[in-house]
């Protein structure tokens, strides 16, 4: 695929109220949250329906003008060590290298902190390498964002030889909604640095960001096919939201098709309580009676873990009870301890 042709669609892209409204030759609501979409995303919109899987995750909805919900609903302020490194795991960080993202999702659990460019993405990659060298415990890199496939190749290349060069880092893994929303973006240079990458670590991964089939166009499909058949491993993560996926059809459907792409179906996660996006919200009773079908339906190499990330930072539990995997049971976090979250 050509470098340019993404930059482009990038540069044209949807960004105010009134290209919006132009494009749709319809009226959306306005709300404190920026507008961007790419004019190829745009283009499929428009072919599926403002209405569909589509238009509601990327279109302005008047739910966004709440106050339900948490500025940061996962805790990532409570991690952040600054230098975009987010520690919540003893042997893993996160990595914002930047917070421009291909499109602005509605559904964002950090679309409070990308909108106001929080102070958790300024940049000192000194001192982000210095933490890294003095806690030998972390083995991992996860590039999340913003998206880290929005970065030059070059720029990507030279973070991932540096972390490669600190000894205690064995793992990479990039966190993404590229390939969905911009395709075109991966191009022969990024599949030589992911493919060199692999070679650098003892993994390298990719996680790519869907949520619905009708993401999976011919081009997307094409695009995921590039890494798998450089020998890169590609898992998915999907994001249950109300109005979007919310039936155990389609949730089977997706990861049908994942897996027939050999993209490994990895995380199903709760929708977090953030604020501007609660109309996507569901209780944990409504997500697991969607959710528990899904054992009958699929294989269990096609069947993501359901999880869900404590309120507070204290990261990612399984979203079912762990030993019955009833619709109803307390949660435990990773200590053993109680969670106070709404079951109903």
């Amino acid at each position: 695929m050509s470098d340019q042709s993404w930059i482009e669609d990038f540069r044209h892209a949807i960004r105010t109220h009134e290209e919006l409204e132009a494009f749709f030759e319809k009226s959306f609501p306005k709300t404190n949250y920026p507008i961007f979409i790419p004019k190829n995303m745009a283009e499929k919109i428009k072919l599926f329906g403002v209405d569909s899987a589509l238009g509601l995750q990327f279109l302005p909805h008047e739910g966004e003008n709440t106050d339900a919900g948490r500025l940061d609903p996962i805790g990532d302020k409570v991690h952040s060590q600054g230098s975009g490194i987010i520690h919540r795991y003893q042997n893993r960080v996160l990595f914002a290298p930047t917070p421009i993202c291909p499109i602005a999702c509605r559904y964002c659990f950090r679309k409070n902190e990308l909108s106001e460019r929080d102070e958790m993405f300024n940049q000192n990659f000194e001192l982000a390498k210095t933490y890294l060298k003095e806690n030998s415990d972390i083995n991992e890199v996860i590039f999340t964002g913003g998206d880290p496939f929005i970065l030059a190749n070059e720029k990507l290349a030279g973070y991932i030889q540096d972390f490669s060069e600190i000894e205690s880092i064995k793992y990479i893994r990039f966190h993404t909604r590229t390939p969905v929303i911009l395709p075109s973006r991966i191009d022969e240079g990024l599949i030589d640095i992911m493919t060199s990458a692999k070679h650098l670590f003892k993994r390298a991964m990719i996680m790519v960001h869907i949520n619905h089939p009708m993401e999976l166009t011919g081009d997307v499909e094409a695009v995921l096919s590039m890494f798998v058949e450089a020998g890169i491993e590609v898992y998915s993560q999907t994001v249950l939201l109300k109005g979007v996926n919310d039936k155990t059809e389609t949730l089977a459907e997706l990861f049908t098709m994942l897996s027939d792409l050999k993209v490994k179906p990895y995380y199903l996660h709760h929708p977090d309580q953030a604020k501007g996006a609660m109309h996507f919200w569901m209780t944990l009773e409504e997500g697991r009676r969607i959710v528990h079908p899904l054992h009958d339906r699929l294989s269990g190499w096609a069947l993501p873990q359901y999880v869900i990330d404590v309120p507070g930072g204290e990261g990612k539990i399984s979203a079912v009870n762990p030993e019955t995997f009833a619709f109803s049971g307390t949660l435990l976090n990773r200590k053993g301890a109680p969670v106070n979250f709404p079951l109903t």
